[in-house]
């Protein structure tokens, strides 16, 4: 087996495990946080929005069974990249989407696909989604981990809250 990781930021990401973790050469999907100024922030400090971080989640998964276009097309379809102010119901810095590449193949298959995206795009709308080297992943605490396995009622609830966002509906 051939593992590399990727790291994708996209909100809450209680909502970010479950899309790539049913997948055929995804072998693990842990949440964390990346990018910020802090050294082993604890969810609380995080959720603050003060320490700089972005609620990210960590993929390893097999480079001979899965590609990292796959990957990003994973991200792309479970993300608004035009909200720079968070995702959906999750609101503040902690909560925007980033790519934090690994190495340069990364960086351009992100540019690249961003690029694509571009064009399908509405033209008053701009990707906010930033491209960023990686850096110091840390993982979350327990509770955090699987959690739409472990707490399925209130995972349903959050993925509700999400389409439901910007419907005008009482979220």
């Amino acid at each position: 087996m051939n593992i590399n990781k990727a790291y994708f930021a996209g909100g809450c990401f209680w909502c970010m495990v479950k899309p790539f973790d049913t997948f055929e050469g995804i072998e693990k999907v842990t949440s964390g946080y990346m990018g910020g100024h802090v050294d082993n922030p604890s969810y609380e400090q995080v959720k603050s929005g003060n320490t700089g971080h972005l609620e990210t989640v960590e993929i390893e998964y097999d480079v001979a069974l899965f590609s990292y276009n796959k990957l990003l097309e994973i991200f792309f379809s479970v993300i608004d990249p035009s909200d720079e102010g968070g995702q959906f119901q999750d609101r503040g810095s902690q909560y925007k989407t980033a790519i934090f590449y690994t190495n340069e193949d990364q960086k351009e298959l992100a540019e690249i696909y961003i690029e694509k995206l571009k064009d399908t795009m509405d033209k008053d709308k701009a990707i906010a989604t930033q491209i960023l080297p990686a850096s110091t992943f840390y993982e979350a605490e327990a509770e955090h981990q699987d959690f739409y396995k472990k707490n399925p009622e209130r995972y349903a609830k959050e993925q509700q809250d999400r389409q439901n966002y910007g419907k005008g509906l009482d979220i």
